[in-house]
């Protein structure tokens, strides 16, 4: 077991790297929603979904 471990330190460590990166991505993508942000940074103005979208905050 201890020498697989050290045959594959590199792969290890990348793909914790990785993981790392993507809950990053995931963590910042629920706070956004969550401050009402849009996932697609363009703005919601010309955008034909904006009503599906941001149904919440149009009730309030």
């Amino acid at each position: 077991m201890i020498t697989w471990l050290i045959e594959n330190t590199a792969t290890i460590i990348i793909c914790a790297v990785l993981i790392a990166i993507v809950a990053a991505i995931i963590i910042g993508m629920i706070k956004n929603k969550k401050n009402g942000k849009s996932s697609c940074r363009c703005g919601c103005s010309s955008c034909p979904m904006s009503s599906s979208c941001h149904t919440k905050s149009k009730k309030k």
